[in-house]
């Protein structure tokens, strides 16, 4: 690949972290897993919208800059090297953002995104249920249609940023007698409707960065609706490609993490080399972080001259999260027993954060779709395998 950038983009880059540079906290944002740390981060979305950064690729009009893909990549790239704090409104600017520009009404975009963007309004998934996990098509939470209201029962699990956002995005059967895809329909739902009971659900770290919510009768407007009723699932599948295959993790987040693996490795390099597969480890994951861009990229390019996200999006999301693993797995390798040290221990330094990036690594092959259902989706579709 011949990846060169215009004088436009370089010009771009250098408008990005000059900004970063000037606002940038200078020191790190509490978790936010926590509520405190939650409202940092909401106000630090505040921030990036002021700058007009709260994301890039939307409009001018809704507050965006109409930047291309390869403007966001380069936007992350910067982002993810000055060390910005994570987005808490991920679920909503990347993966709602990009669905409700290609369904949602102008009245919709109009409505949501700039209080998205703003942090005004964070978004939650909803698209797990007891009985329905990997496999969406088996959701049976309802949403009945009376006049201009959906009645809302049922439940949804693991619901990722629920416990302190404003809303949430989900599919419910509309049509009692439908089977597996057919008769569902997405539908936006304000978190504090009554009816609504939302349970926190502790990580691995025991901080509730999930939840359960409970749907009692809960009257939604229709004009909450996203795309046709009973279409819900082609809108799902937007959101979930965009989810797998280009936004929600975009490769500078990758890199970032194989530059302080580097790092990591030099300031304990003594010990390190004790065992060569460590450093063999190591430069697996700069090749692979840097493999995961160039693929990014080539998609970008693709998209933007009119292409589609398929099937591939699922070997996207199979490596990416897999990278993850190892890379943090090296990391705990080489620290050693000093790895076993929570952010918030006295003495960890800055050796808690591989601890706690590996114990969310753990949960990358299960969401966006399992890797096993990844890799049934690339035998069937991609290489025309019996199911």
């Amino acid at each position: 690949m011949n990846l060169t950038y215009t004088d436009q983009q370089n010009a771009f880059r250098e408008e990005v972290r000059a900004w970063l540079a000037d606002n940038v906290p200078a020191e790190p944002l509490q978790t936010f897993d926590t509520e405190e740390g939650f409202k940092q981060h909401r106000e630090w979305e505040a921030t990036l919208n002021k700058g007009r950064w709260g994301m890039v690729t939307w409009p001018e009009a809704l507050g965006g800059r109409g930047c291309d893909l390869i403007e966001w990549l380069i936007f992350e790239e910067e982002y993810y090297r000055a060390r910005a704090p994570l987005r808490v409104n991920q679920n909503g600017i990347f993966l709602l953002g990009p669905t409700l520009m290609e369904y949602g009404t102008e009245e919709q975009k109009a409505r949501i995104l700039p209080k998205m963007a703003n942090g005004e309004e964070v978004w939650a998934q909803g698209w797990s249920e007891p009985n329905a996990g990997s496999d969406m098509a088996a959701i049976r939470s309802t949403a009945k249609r009376e006049g201009d209201k959906y009645i809302i029962n049922g439940q949804k699990t693991w619901s990722t940023r629920a416990v302190w956002a404003d809303w949430l995005f989900g599919m419910f059967r509309t049509d009692p007698d439908s089977q597996r895809h057919r008769g569902l329909t997405f539908i936006l739902v304000p978190l504090d409707s009554p009816g609504i009971t939302v349970r926190p659900i502790p990580q691995l770290d025991g901080l509730p960065g999930f939840a359960e919510i409970f749907f009692d009768n809960v009257e939604v407007d229709v004009s909450n609706r996203l795309g046709d009723e009973g279409a819900g699932w082609s809108v799902a599948m937007a959101t979930a490609g965009f989810e797998r295959g280009l936004m929600l993790r975009s490769p500078a987040r990758f890199q970032e993490t194989a530059r302080r693996l580097v790092e990591l490795y030099q300031a304990n390099r003594e010990q390190a080399d004790r065992d060569p597969a460590v450093r063999d480890a190591v430069m697996r994951a700069w090749m692979d972080a840097e493999s995961y861009c160039l693929t990014t990229y080539e998609t970008a390019c693709r998209l933007t001259q009119g292409g589609k996200i398929g099937a591939e999006s699922s070997t996207n999301k199979i490596f990416w999260s897999e990278l993850d693993q190892a890379m943090h797995a090296t990391a705990l390798s080489i620290l050693g027993a000093r790895a076993e040290l929570l952010p918030h221990a006295p003495d960890a330094g800055d050796v808690g954060a591989w601890l706690d990036g590996w114990l969310f690594a753990q949960s990358g092959p299960i969401y966006a779709g399992t890797n096993e259902i990844q890799r049934n989706i690339i035998a069937e579709r991609m290489l025309g395998m019996p199911r």
